[in-house]
């Protein structure tokens, strides 16, 4: 190239180049790529520590050195028109790729006005990383959402980690920065390098958007792979709709995924280990869902997943993204559904996360009073916000579209609707109204449900709420919230709190017991006996029961057999089914091993014998949210603790229900039924096939035609201690 044409090539302003040296421009496609000059087109190329470019054109590829300028790593020169490549020699070799800085923008306006408005329902096709082929040539397309930046640049292995090398493009006033790196691939590690509007370069963050992380402890996203999984799963997802309907039974196991077993060697399983292990249990335990904490990417183990930062990345603890596919098909060709545990409510304030993304308080608030919660050190989302709830809700999309799960259960809603949650009086500001309500994030909840409603019916939302607000599962159209179930947290505090009591002493607390049915269908509940009551020094919910180690296993025999019996669908966590003796250690799995004691493999016995019962009898799951399907038979009996009730669906048997909830038998208790005839004793609790003294009715009783408690018919019974009984009236 002549001197000439290198003279008369529009100069590039010094201080451009200078702020081009020190990583401080954010407009690179102004001054770099391809541009017009006086004699026709020339390139300008900035590759910091590059020791020489050359421009490649034409068939034959021929070469056309780019001149060095003053401005270290700058070099530009003439060149033709139509494509390019560039040849880099950096000190380790030559690299020869397109320039990015020669491509158009890659997102349409389209996309861009939908997520600012907050309704890009496919957010993580557009934003994140993603392959694509852009004028046939292969890349990776970033973009990313930093609108008070000043620059952004992806940075990774494939340029030192230096963020002056690919500056990103910003679109327009949408806050959107996005880039298009050609001839990238899959498996590349990267995170974005942002400057705050002051200049100042903040921690490298993940991107919100990715789709998969490299393993902890890194904390870099990974560019993802196509989808490969092919879905073998039809049957299910035609027929997962009627599954989920409040007429339909729902027994639900908890589990958290890498202390449930480990393998043979002791490590933990991945997702192929526990499609192995796991789904063929589940399914022969009767369990109609597996429920996960949280498998969302997040960087401290010990949260269980409750503090995520990669809302639409599977932990790569467990596997690949294909992995996770590949366990939740093999569940549903089992017949067993997948809920995962969803987080919206909160975030932690990792460095290399969501806090302070581009400088300022963008996915949360600026006034710590509206924006941190002390409880978790964690920062709320500010869900006002178009583009954040934009961002939750194409996350919740994310799972349900790409991976079939078939629920969320969406963790610390009360926490979400209450501004002064958790805070002491002058630590909260009210609503526009005066109020406590957080009205923004109610308007969040309600179109987060209504989307999912329309986008995927059949899925099922499940609110972790945990006080009185009313309508959390009516329809949206009704003033509620629109859930399709809340975890039932009164009735599983009122009643483990009566279990937990000397049977002495239950005749005082008899309403604990029973409380639960003044408010049983208000709502469409989950009885959970979740994870968290099995946590934090709160022992095992063997170890609640009082007394010796056989009263201990009747008593909680007992009390799952009344929680399968009682109006709601039915949730517990791992190890309950085999009456864990010690705390839940994340850190450990299951003992197993205990399933080597009668008593214990009794327990696992009657947690399947439950989910038959209860998935066979129409009456114990069809009306779990009409009062018409429940009538108490004995509700006031404190003296003996005894409970006593029917539940029935026309058309199919009637099941009554007695529980003797001290340690002391009792003969020739009569109760009024429905009916004259057979009563067949279709479980007993304390049955030595579970591990009780085998006290029992000899399979059945006859009722006789003498009215009591209000009905036309009675039978005269034997209650076992610390018991159960379930009869189905014989047709």
């Amino acid at each position: 190239m002549s001197d000439r044409k290198l003279e008369r090539m529009p100069p590039l302003d010094p201080e451009i180049a200078a702020a081009l040296a020190r990583g401080q421009f954010g407009d690179p496609f102004a001054v770099l790529g391809p541009h017009p000059g006086p004699d026709g087109r020339f390139v300008r190329v900035f590759a910091p520590g590059a020791q020489s470019v050359a421009v490649m054109q034409g068939e034959q590829r021929e070469r056309i050195e780019l001149a060095r300028r003053d401005a270290p790593g700058l070099f530009e020169g003439p060149i033709g028109e139509g494509a390019y490549l560039l040849a880099i020699s950096w000190p380790g070799g030559e690299q020869i790729t397109e320039d990015p800085y020669a491509f158009a923008p890659v997102l349409g306006d389209l996309d861009l006005h939908l997520i600012g408005e907050g309704r890009h329902q496919r957010l993580a096709d557009v934003l994140g990383s993603n392959l694509a082929m852009v004028d046939a040539v292969p890349g990776v397309r970033f973009a990313v959402w930093a609108p008070n930046a000043s620059r952004v640049s992806v940075i990774g292995g494939f340029n030192s980690w230096d963020g002056r090398r690919h500056v990103m493009r910003r679109r327009g006033g949408s806050g959107i920065w996005e880039l298009f790196i050609p001839r990238l691939g899959s498996g590349e590690l990267y995170k974005y390098e942002i400057v705050d509007r002051h200049g100042q370069v903040l921690p490298h963050k993940a991107d919100p958007v990715a789709r998969t992380a490299e393993r902890q402890p890194g904390t870099a996203s990974v560019v993802p792979r196509p989808p490969s999984h092919v879905w073998r799963d039809d049957a299910w997802m035609r027929s997962r709709a009627a599954r989920h309907k409040a007429t339909s039974p729902i027994s639900i196991y908890e589990l958290h995924a890498s202390s449930w077993a480990h393998a043979s060697d002791g490590t933990t399983l991945d997702w192929r280990g526990l499609a192995a292990r796991l789904v063929p249990y589940a399914k022969e335990m009767g369990f109609t869902h597996i429920e996960l904490l949280p498998v969302a990417e997040h960087p401290f183990t010990g949260s269980w997943g409750y503090q995520p930062l990669g809302l639409y990345a599977p932990t790569r603890r467990f596997g690949d993204p294909e992995d996770f596919a590949i366990f939740v098909d093999a569940c549903h060709q089992e017949g067993i559904g997948v809920i995962v545990d969803w987080v919206p409510a909160h975030f932690p304030s990792d460095a290399h996360g969501l806090a302070r993304f581009d400088g300022t308080a963008l996915y949360e608030h600026e006034d710590p009073s509206e924006g941190f919660h002390k409880d978790w050190n964690t920062l709320i989302y500010n869900f006002g916000r178009r583009e954040v709830a934009g961002f939750l809700i194409g996350s919740a999309l994310h799972w349900l579209e790409h991976f079939h799960v078939d629920g969320l259960r969406v963790d610390a809603v009360a926490s979400m609707l209450y501004r002064d949650y958790s805070r002491n009086p002058g630590e909260w500001r009210p609503n526009i109204h005066g109020g406590r309500e957080n009205l923004e994030a109610i308007d969040f909840l309600r179109h987060l449900n209504e989307v999912v409603v329309e986008r995927h019916p059949g899925a099922i939302m499940i609110a972790e709420e945990s006080t009185a607000w009313p309508g959390v599962t009516r329809p949206t159209g009704e003033g509620g919230l629109g859930f399709h179930y809340k975890w039932n947290m009164g009735w599983m505090h009122d009643t483990l709190h009566y279990q937990a009591r000397d049977p002495i002493h239950r005749r005082h607390h008899h309403h604990e017991m029973t409380f639960g049915l003044v408010y049983a269908f208000a709502e469409h509940f989950v009885l959970p006996l979740s994870h968290d009551e099995v946590v934090h020094g709160k022992g095992s919910l063997l170890g609640k029961m009082p007394g010796d180690r056989w009263t201990k296993l009747a008593g909680l025999r007992a009390y799952f057999s009344f929680m399968w019996t009682h109006p709601g669908k039915k949730l517990l966590f791992m190890g309950g089914e085999i009456a864990q003796e010690r705390e839940w250690d994340h850190d450990g799995e299951i003992d197993w091993d205990l399933l080597q004691d009668p008593g214990h493999a009794g327990m696992q016995r009657l947690i399947r014998d439950l989910n038959r019962i209860y998935r066979e009898h129409a009456a114990l799951h069809a009306t779990d949210s009409d009062p018409n399907g429940f009538r108490w038979v004995v509700q006031d009996d404190r003296d003996n603790s005894v409970f006593a009730f029917v539940r029935q669906k026309p058309g199919s048997p009637t099941v009554l229900v007695v529980a003797n909830l001290t340690p002391v038998p009792r003969s020739g208790y009569r109760l009024g039924v429905p009916g004259a005839g057979t009563w067949r004793e279709a479980l007993n609790s304390d049955s030595a096939f579970y591990g009780g003294s085998g006290v029992g009715n000899g399979g059945g009783v006859r009722a006789i035609d003498a009215a009591s408690h209000g009905y036309p018919a009675s039978v005269d019974l034997v209650l076992p201690p610390l018991a159960t009984l379930v009869f189905v009236a014989e047709t």
